[in-house]
């Protein structure tokens, strides 16, 4: 399974996590405020909402991490979740030791860890929570409830039983119905990216074998250009000349193929700027269909250095291509730098793009086309840029025609 798909799982368990911890912070302030005031049972105040106040400063840390970091290693996540289980350690510790009757809640933490963690990582949380639990059998600050006899203190215990377990009920549906969602969302886009590499497979075979017989074509072709019956003869010589060209233009489409299929970030990339990226792209697309105007806006200022990469050409030509098939008469392309991401946004004055299209955006065989092999185009430029972290998005224009925009992070193309 490709990393980037672990990555992006593990990205969204990093996040559940954080707002797992920020309910942990809400029922620790709630539970706090209910005992010491309804139950008027003296708690340690201040050192209790110590460790709260530093659990929101972990899980601020946390969440400026994930928004910040690319990558989120199970490492980190195993950090968090050791000091989770540090900090409820200390809480016990502080409201009675092992007799409290939410001393359970240390299993929540391990079955987290046996979901999300790898088992060197899990067996550490369970030997650390073990030895807390011993811990707290011996060591404990001990609760004083007013009034109190025997009964007392059983019903007061057995009602918090009850309250952790309707609790701890509640979180494993919540924790395992969304693992088992990123999970299933991880296993559907692994079979898309294996369904990606087997086209790049095929593609990549079929430029192969058409490399022999574009070559002994051109060769044919370039022969007869030279033969005297032929060069007397005006016409066929034009019609010669284009023929070599669009065989030069295959050939060229081949080798694209050959250095794109199966890769983001190929051996096609080279070091360039945005302006001169996009410049050349334009005018290298404007040389294969002279006849169609090409509404060229550029607001990328001040100019930024990039990797030029010929998948990423490859991308922005195939929307172009399908812009000039809506119309062929005029395709605009408009670059400008929004939130330091590129947005490349090609619009044509075509027909648009029918509602159930829109809404199956990027997915295979989703096409306007009636063609049964069309609706792979989009579906590729999808996922080439989701590989370099960007989006893809499409909507019909209220003058007419449709706007395709790719956006492009900028440190995921520098």
């Amino acid at each position: 399974m490709p990393a980037q798909i672990h990555n992006v799982t593990n990205k969204q368990h990093f996040l559940f996590l954080i707002q797992l911890r920020w309910l942990a912070v809400a029922g620790q302030v709630f539970t706090i405020f209910f005992v010491s005031q309804w139950l008027v049972i003296a708690l340690p105040l201040v050192p209790m909402s110590i460790i709260i106040g530093l659990l929101v400063a972990l899980n601020s840390v946390s969440y400026i991490h994930y928004r910040q970091e690319k990558y989120i290693s199970k490492r980190y996540m195993f950090v968090g979740m050791l000091i989770d289980v540090l900090a409820l350690s200390i809480q016990f510790y502080l409201s009675g030791g092992a007799s409290n009757p939410f001393i359970t809640l240390f299993l929540l933490q391990i079955i987290l860890a046996v979901v999300l963690l790898e088992a060197w990582a899990t067996w550490i949380l369970v030997v650390v929570s073990s030895l807390s639990f011993i811990a707290l059998t011996v060591y404990y600050r001990p609760i004083e409830i007013p009034h109190h006899d025997g009964s007392d203190f059983f019903n007061l215990h057995i009602q918090g039983m009850f309250i952790c377990f309707v609790l701890a009920s509640i979180l494993l549906v919540l924790v395992v119905s969304r693992i088992q969602r990123n999970l299933s969302e991880r296993d559907a886009q692994s079979a898309e990216e294996d369904h990606i590499v087997r086209m790049g497979l095929m593609a990549s075979g079929a430029a192969h074998e058409l490399g022999t017989p574009l070559a002994t074509v051109s060769v044919i072709l370039s022969d007869w250009q030279r033969m005297p019956i032929l060069q007397n003869d005006p016409v066929l010589t034009e019609e010669l000349t284009d023929m070599l060209a669009q065989i030069d233009r295959c050939k060229g489409i081949v080798s694209n193929i050959l250095l794109s299929s199966g890769t983001a970030r190929g051996e096609g990339a080279v070091r360039t700027t945005i302006n001169k990226f996009m410049d050349d792209l334009v005018v290298d697309w404007q040389n294969l269909y002279p006849a169609t105007r090409v509404d060229y806006i550029n607001h990328c200022q001040p100019d930024m250095p990039i990797i030029g990469d010929i998948a990423l050409q490859q991308v922005i030509f195939n929307v172009m291509d399908n812009a000039r098939e809506a119309s062929p008469d005029k395709v605009g392309i408009e670059t400008s730098i929004v939130s330091d991401d590129l947005v490349i946004a090609i619009s044509d004055e075509g027909k648009g793009f029918a509602p159930d299209v829109l809404a199956e955006l990027g997915k295979a065989y989703c096409s306007t086309k009636k063609r049964p092999e069309s609706g792979l185009g989009l579906y590729l430029v999808s996922n080439v840029v989701r590989k370099l972290n960007g989006q893809v998005s499409a909507r019909n224009q209220t003058s007419g025609g449709a706007i395709v925009s790719i956006r492009l992070p900028l440190f995921s193309i520098c």
